[in-house]
This record gives structure tokens, C-alpha cells and sequence, in this order.
């Protein structure tokens, strides 16, 4: 296994809810407004803003057949992108409670 992907799996094990975000883009914005919104606990990462960014957005491909961002994981469960997680609203507040992220 990749560096980068040891890195995305850890952060995704280590935290209730994983956003991998890049900092100018306006889905991750409205992906962690709603989060914020809703009171969920979340780590974010910019991979805009790290050394090994485009490696872990790679990795991240591998494991989701997801390139874009926002890639979101709640319970260490691919939830999709901002527009998947939109199309949650209503289950969010169960789906943050199960993952111990409110």
C-alpha cells in the first residue's frame, strides 16, 4: 500500500467524519457549511494546501473511484461528493449521530 493511501485510510479511521477538500472549491464549502450547520465534528483536509495532496487525491481514486472533491466519509463510509451528501440532509443528523460526530 501506498504512502498516501496509509495516510487517507488513517485519517478516514481516525475521525467520525473525513472531508478531503481542496480550500478554493465551492462544493467543499458547501460541504463544510452543511457540516458546521448540522454541529458534526469533522477533519478536513485541503489537499491544495499539503505536500502530498495530489498523491492522497490519487489514492483516494483508487479507493472510491472518486477523483473529485469533496470526498466525504462518514463512519468510515464513502458518502460521495457535496452533492450526495446535499441529497442526505435528511438521514445527516442520524448518520452524524451513529458516527459519534455530534
Amino acid at each position: 500500500m501506498s504512502a498516501a493511501k496509509t495516510k487517507a485510510q488513517s485519517i478516514i479511521d481516525g475521525n467520525p467524519v473525513a472531508v478531503f477538500s481542496k480550500s478554493y472549491c465551492p462544493y467543499c464549502k458547501a460541504t463544510k457549511a452543511l457540516l458546521t450547520e448540522m454541529g458534526a465534528n469533522f477533519h478536513t483536509v485541503e489537499l491544495d494546501q499539503i505536500d502530498d495532496g495530489a498523491a492522497i487525491q490519487d489514492a483516494l481514486e483508487d479507493m472510491t473511484h472518486q477523483r473529485s472533491v469533496p470526498n466525504i466519509f462518514i463512519a468510515q463510509k464513502h458518502i460521495g461528493g457535496n452533492s450526495d451528501l446535499q441529497a442526505k440532509k435528511q438521514q445527516l443528523p442520524s448518520l452524524l449521530k451513529e458516527a459519534h460526530a455530534i
